[in-house]
């Protein structure tokens, strides 16, 4: 596994009443655990999408007498978690963490990302959302699904033409939402497509507002103006716009409940060395992960494994987002170069590619790994994670790893239709 390089470590420096959104100017040092924890307990203190922050935790066994190439794999539905950990019977595993099974078509990260947003919508009455996305962005399909379960109407922005077929996330999409596709050219400037698409939903007696807005406050917009949006008493169309992705400091939220649950006694502990393996579409869930894990002390490193973009990019955006976390939450989370040894890690998968692309063979890894422990993960994203993870194990002992499973199960109806030769070549 190559690394890339490490991000650099993160400090609380503030502590201020986190149950409110508005910043405050008072900056008074965290300066133990318990104060950190409670950052963390109060930041938390807010209405959830998801009824649990709980998924399933699995242990893969991981032998192999030939290599790399070739793993054969096992699955523990119910391992030791807790202090019970260390008494696992494999040599060779990693546990992986189930968030592909959160809930039948709003699953893995994508939900996560709108597990602090969703309540907003409800308790600011919003009417209408618009986000954007690929053709296949899983997404777009949550985001629909999310809303159309709250009765509110969703605005999807797709990049490129509509397929012949409508199959995956894309159908999905379809079904729940209101679908528009956009030419590639104006894809390419997301604010001003999305800003000009809200004002046409809202009409002249609406209101639009960003997710940032809701957060940032005072910072973000006048809060006179803000409430007078947001008031019941205002009969237009309340419009939400909410960035591909939801690559947002917002979305980091539904991590530090992740995280926080984690770091229970009964199930990964708080003093246990964890080495979390992750694939980064956006980067936004390491990120999140990253800062979470920070703020409660935990002894635990991200392996990010890059998929769609370049170092740089990564940690530009790993930059925006923690400043952004930073200027809307009343704490500041800053980065310095105290201690490079832990936080997160970039790393190339092991075959590295243009975004997009499925190499040989991937397909029928992924099959392989479905026949042996159940866990269907794409070659897309999930078999990056997968295959870094089984890497990991065969070299380090003193720490546990886990795979965050991000879900994409979909996604593999759109990769059918676009590799057609990688999938009817298939065989027993």
């Amino acid at each position: 596994m190559k690394v890339v390089q490490r991000s650099t470590f993160f400090a609380v420096t503030t502590k201020s009443n986190l149950h409110h959104f508005h910043s405050s100017s008072q900056r008074v040092p965290i300066s133990s655990e318990h104060e950190s924890r409670e950052f963390v307990s109060r930041l938390l203190d807010r209405k959830w999408g998801l009824q649990s922050p709980a998924s399933p935790i699995q242990e893969i066994g991981v032998s192999s007498d030939k290599g790399i190439e070739k793993f054969s794999f096992s699955n523990n539905t119910r391992p030791h978690l807790g202090d019970e950990m260390l008494k696992r019977n494999q040599d060779s595993s990693f546990y992986i963490l189930r968030d592909d099974l959160l809930h039948p078509l709003v699953n893995g990260n994508k939900a996560r990302k709108l597990d602090a947003l969703l309540p907003l919508l409800e308790d600011y009455k919003f009417t209408d959302v618009v986000t954007c996305g690929g053709c296949q962005s899983a997404h777009t399909a949550a985001v629909a699904v999310s809303c159309a379960e709250r009765g509110l109407r969703s605005h999807l922005l797709l990049r490129g033409e509509q397929p012949e077929v409508l199959t995956g996330y894309n159908l999905v999409s379809t079904m729940y939402g209101n679908v528009q596709y956009v030419p590639r050219s104006r894809y390419a400037n997301r604010e001003e497509m999305l800003r000009t698409y809200a004002d046409l939903v809202s009409g002249e007696d609406g209101s639009v507002l960003w997710a940032k807005d809701i957060v940032e406050g005072l910072e973000a917009v006048d809060v006179a103006k803000m409430d007078d949006l947001l008031s019941s008493k205002n009969s237009g169309r309340k419009v939400l716009i909410v960035n591909e992705g939801a690559g947002d400091a917002l979305a980091l939220l539904g991590m530090f409940r992740l995280v926080q649950y984690l770091s229970q006694d009964h199930v990964l502990g708080k003093t246990k060395p964890v080495r979390f393996v992750v694939d980064a579409g956006t980067g936004t869930t390491t990120v999140g992960l990253g800062v979470a894990a920070m703020c409660l002390g935990l002894p635990w490193e991200i392996n990010a494994v890059m998929l769609a973009d370049t170092l740089e990019n990564y940690k530009r955006h790993e930059d925006r987002l923690i400043a952004e976390f930073t200027r809307q939450f009343p704490a500041s989370v800053v980065c310095s170069s105290l201690d490079m040894n832990h936080m997160i890690k970039w790393v190339d998968r092991q075959h590295p590619r243009k975004f997009g692309k499925v190499l040989d063979g991937e397909v029928e890894k992924c099959q392989k790994i479905a026949q042996e422990t159940g866990v269907l993960v794409d070659p897309m994203y999930t078999l990056a994670a997968w295959e870094i993870a089984a890497e990991l194990v065969q070299d380090e002992k003193s720490s546990i790893v886990v795979m965050l499973h991000t879900g994409g199960t979909l996604g593999m109806f759109g990769l059918a239709q676009r590799y057609k030769s990688c999938f009817t070549n298939l065989k027993d």
